[in-house]
């Protein structure tokens, strides 16, 4: 694969999101092409504006097929981006004529080249990553063994059959509730090991870094890069990409890193998030400079307030600690300190995009 090809899907209020996965994959992958699905008109607008190298940006008059139109009414908008998600893939593979292409959330951080990931396929067809769960995280009954954040399919016989498998399942059922072992797009992947051949799980421990799982690794800072080990192994490996799931900008000016449920390690908050919030920051006003005058962080409502977000952390934890009672003799996971994530962008300003070099 001489050139990466990956795609995206994200509408206006991801689209400071969007572009900044997009310059972390210009900053980091040697050959990339990015397709941009563009969810609404002021998205479209805006990246066709943009002129961005390496993009090609795709409507929903373009994407939309009769299938697609027919459930569109029956889902949410986020169930209708589940939905679509396989369809994106096999539009760009028959579309564009791709060897390969490999799906990306909108949400996700590059800090080294994704091809090493890719590569590793080898012969496979399809590469999927795991949510790799801190132990009293886990949600894999209810979410999934697996994550869709980075899959891969290959333009071959049986890739495009597990691709085409998926997007069948995602017409006929695709919504945020757990039904029958079913929910979103995402339960569909738990068994593909053993439904189909030519299935590669993704074992670089710098992929699929996330909220749910960063705290089993270490991260430090070398050479301009960022490096994590895992488990407290010996080796260290490089940071690939982290996945920013569930952070959030409210309408008073306050920003939520990410769930009360994830305890967040000191390192993570100022090394990637900090950086992170101040990127979409900085990218947002530079939309407004431009004439766009939306959000393009997607804030909707106010932050919660301090014992709203207490009770919640009591909440999730309890539910948690039975899933796990054990985790109640490590002290960090009963610290609401620890687990407020809320950040004042007065605060977040002071921080440049620098600090995540120290």
């Amino acid at each position: 694969m001489s050139t990466l090809n990956f795609c995206t899907l994200f509408d206006k209020n991801y689209l400071a999101r969007g572009l900044t996965l997009y310059a972390s994959l210009a900053e980091q992958a040697r050959q990339f092409h990015l397709y941009i699905f563009a969810f609404d008109q002021d998205c479209y607008d805006a990246l066709q504006s943009l002129q961005l190298a390496h993009v090609t940006v795709i409507s929903l008059t373009d994407f939309e097929d009769e299938a697609l139109l027919q459930v569109k009414p029956t889902r949410s908008v986020a169930e209708y981006c589940w939905t679509s998600t396989p369809s994106t893939i096999l539009y760009c593979i028959e579309q564009y004529q791709l060897d390969h292409c490999t799906y990306l959330d909108a949400d996700m951080v590059f800090y080294h080249d994704p091809r090493v990931l890719i590569d590793a396929m080898g012969s496979d067809d399809v590469l999927i990553s795991r949510h790799d769960y801190t132990p009293l995280y886990d949600q894999s009954a209810y979410s999934g063994i697996y994550c869709v954040q980075f899959m891969c399919f290959k333009n071959t016989q049986n890739g495009m059959a597990v691709l085409r498998w998926w997007r069948e399942q995602c017409l006929i059922w695709c919504y945020a509730r757990h039904e029958d072992g079913k929910f979103g797009d995402q339960k569909y992947l738990d068994d593909w090991t053993t439904r189909f051949e030519g299935v590669s799980v993704m074992q670089h421990p710098g992929g699929g870094v996330a909220p749910w799982n960063m705290q089993r690794y270490q991260l430090e800072a070398r050479a301009a890069n960022w490096w994590v080990r895992k488990d407290e192994q010996a080796v260290w490996y490089p940071l690939v990409f982290f996945h920013f799931h569930g952070l959030a900008f409210h309408t008073d000016g306050a920003v939520t890193l990410t769930g009360p449920l994830y305890y967040m390690p000191a390192s993570f908050r100022s090394g990637l998030y900090l950086p992170y919030l101040q990127e979409l920051v900085t990218r947002a006003a530079q939309l407004r400079q431009q004439g766009f005058t939306y959000d393009s962080n997607g804030a909707r409502r106010a932050a919660a307030g301090h014992w709203q977000r207490y009770r919640q952390f009591i909440r999730e934890h309890l539910s948690a600690f039975l899933r796990d009672p054990q985790a109640i003799l490590n002290p960090q996971n009963l610290q609401f300190r620890g687990h407020n994530h809320l950040v004042r962008l007065s605060n977040a300003h002071q921080k440049t995009v620098n600090s995540r070099h120290g």
